[in-house]
């Protein structure tokens, strides 16, 4: 069992967990001592998704992996647009572990079109599970942290996206700078409560969203679009003195900035947005 981790007798609830970056945050967390519960729709959230989605095999595996590293994990598949499900799952999960001290509110999805052009079907599918989703969840969440008594840290997953102007996924970006100001708003609700809010703001993050076959095909027909999606300016070193890979981050990247929003070290950051991004919102 980890001992002696930054959120050792913490337990974190981490949405959208099985695989990608909320399968890293998972982990990562539990690494440093958190037990875990664990959300995933594990199921299409729309047709108008082109990529596959998460399965239960993937949420099994995450289940797996959370306890290789020696903790506990709760885990259900829960749509984060059903408020009661996800009500039910963090009263189940403070039954079984005591308390809850963290939430990565991570679930989102994504799909390319121009705005004038889409159907409401995308637009209704990314901004009820991206921004309305989110919301469900602090819904569901705050009101158990606040009970408990114990403070807390809540990391908003949004994405670059919500921070400057990206054509072609309108309805995603919309979404994504709607969590800025529940991050925002929320932080000073909370704050009495010694609840911290941050949002997080990846970018190119290699998981099953980066769809290259949807994007090429996007800016095929709009090539100047590609301008908005820059290089990012950093590239990390690796271990063999060698340039690291540029093109993406993984996700264990975001992780370690989740990590330390959730434990001590950030306990002065609140209404914070940070940019995980290798530098590329500079340009």
């Amino acid at each position: 069992m980890t001992a002696g981790g930054a959120l050792e007798g913490k337990v974190a609830f981490i949405t959208g967990a099985a695989r990608g970056q909320g399968r890293a945050h998972a982990i990562r967390l539990a690494r440093e001592g958190a037990d875990i519960i664990a959300s995933d729709i594990c199921a299409p959230v729309s047709d108008t998704i082109s990529y596959l989605p998460a399965t239960s095999e993937d949420l099994a595996e995450t289940v797996r992996l959370v306890e290789a590293e020696g903790r506990k994990i709760l885990a259900r598949e829960v749509d984060v647009r059903d408020l009661a499900a996800q009500q039910q799952l963090v009263a189940d999960g403070i039954e079984q572990f005591g308390r809850l001290d963290v939430l990565v509110a991570n679930a989102g999805v994504l799909s390319w079109g121009r705005l004038f052009e889409l159907s409401e079907e995308q637009w209704e599918s990314v901004v009820g599970t991206n921004l309305s989703g989110t919301w469900r969840t602090i819904r569901a969440v705050v009101p158990a942290m606040i009970e408990a008594g114990n403070g807390g840290s809540i990391i908003i997953v949004s994405s670059s996206a919500g921070l400057k102007a990206t054509p072609a996924n309108g309805h995603y970006s919309a979404s994504k700078f709607g969590l800025v100001g529940l991050t925002n708003s929320l932080a000073l609700e909370v704050g009495e409560f010694g609840i911290r809010v941050n949002s997080i703001h990846p970018y190119s993050v290699m998981t099953p969203m980066i769809e290259s076959t949807a994007m090429g095909e996007i800016f095929g027909k709009f090539p100047s679009y590609l301008h908005s999606f820059a290089p990012m300016p950093y590239k990390p070193v690796a271990h063999d003195g060698k340039a690291g890979l540029a093109e993406f981050m993984v996700p264990d990247e975001v992780s370690d900035v989740v990590a330390w929003l959730a434990g001590p070290g950030s306990a002065t950051i609140s209404g914070s947005q940070i940019a995980v991004d290798r530098g590329v919102m500079k340009y």
